[in-house]
């Protein structure tokens, strides 16, 4: 147990130094690309009258900060729905969540007329429990209670639901959510660091959150009577976790709005390499979330013209591994 604990630390701690790499080479990649050396100088001994300099504090920094922080809220969020549900398909576009938070922001922002993101995040708190209760009620009515199938389904047709909602209103009142258009696609472009300044506490108390539960998670992902004889307060757990994933998904989307498939790949792929331990799993997706994001914001910086949204790569990306996850035999629980 010990040299597997001391394999997977290993493991950890490199993941960290590919992080700290490819936030680097963030910092140089776009439509107008810095070299490296330039960007390093940004970083130490910045000269506002250096254009390279400048496009990396003014433009790269904060939408790699933002990355970093939406990733891991994301990753961890999608680890702790498919540990509490046991369910693998569980993530939080997928069971509507995002979409929640997306619908209450989009009526925060373009009726309400609120534009700080201080403002606007409470809103999105509200939006993703709402979803989450609206999706776990409909997932349990009639015989057997709320199945792993029967809750993605039931998350399936309300995320498509809530989001035909937010794009008709977008429809009803072009002028009025035009700033939304690019934000409901998931991206990072254009956010100051003062939008990641303002959702890092949250992000920070959903991720404490996560690591008071993450033991407990071993348990209740066996079942809620084995979780309970084996000593495990199974409601306590799951209210912490809910609370946590409010903070960590509501934060996301409203700094970036909703970007799918995040949290639905990043939890599989650390449970293969660390196993059903949900403490290794937590801590394999605070690296991996990041990974992921950061490396889909510079796919997209470069992919095409202009650039691509985030959201819109990890969905070319999720979509594969979704339908690959669903023919597998064993969808119905971890």
């Amino acid at each position: 147990m010990v040299s597997r604990n001391s394999a997977r630390a290993a493991l950890w701690l490199l993941g960290c130094g590919v992080l700290a790499v490819l936030s680097l080479v963030s910092l140089t990649v776009g439509a107008e690309w810095v070299p490296l050396p330039t960007a390093w100088d940004a970083l130490t001994h910045y000269d506002s009258s250096v254009v390279g300099q400048a496009i990396v504090v003014d433009q790269r920094i904060p939408r790699t900060v933002l990355a970093l922080l939406v990733g891991v809220a994301l990753a961890v969020a999608g680890a702790l729905m498919q540990a509490l549900t046991r369910n693998p398909l569980a993530d939080p576009g997928i069971l509507g969540v995002n979409n929640g938070a997306a619908l209450a922001v989009t009526i925060a922002i373009g009726g309400l007329g609120l534009s700080d993101v201080s403002a606007y995040i409470w809103f999105a708190f509200l939006g993703a429990v709402l979803a989450a209760v609206g999706v776990y009620l409909l997932g349990s009515v009639g015989r057997g209670g709320g199945t792993p199938v029967r809750l993605t389904l039931a998350g399936v047709a309300l995320s498509a639901v809530l989001m035909g909602v937010t794009t008709g209103l977008m429809l009803l009142d072009p002028v009025a959510f035009n700033g939304l258009r690019a934000w409901n696609t998931g991206s990072l472009l254009g956010r100051p660091i003062g939008v990641a300044a303002t959702v890092a506490p949250f992000i920070l108390a959903g991720l404490l959150l996560s690591a008071v539960v993450a033991r407990a998670l071993n348990s209740v992902s066996l079942g809620d009577d084995l979780a309970r004889s084996l000593g495990t307060d199974v409601g306590r757990t799951r209210a912490v976790s809910v609370v946590a994933i409010t903070l960590l998904c509501g934060a996301a989307v409203a700094a970036a709005g909703p970007i799918a498939f995040v949290g639905l790949m990043v939890p599989h792929i650390a449970r293969w390499i660390v196993g059903p331990q949900q403490p290794w799993i937590i801590a394999f997706a605070l690296i991996g979330g990041p990974l992921l994001v950061l490396s889909a914001d510079m796919v997209g910086r470069v992919i095409m013209p202009g650039e691509m949204a985030v959201g819109l790569v990890t969905a070319f990306v999720g979509a594969p591994v979704l339908i690959a996850l669903v023919r597998r035999r064993k969808v119905s629980g971890l």
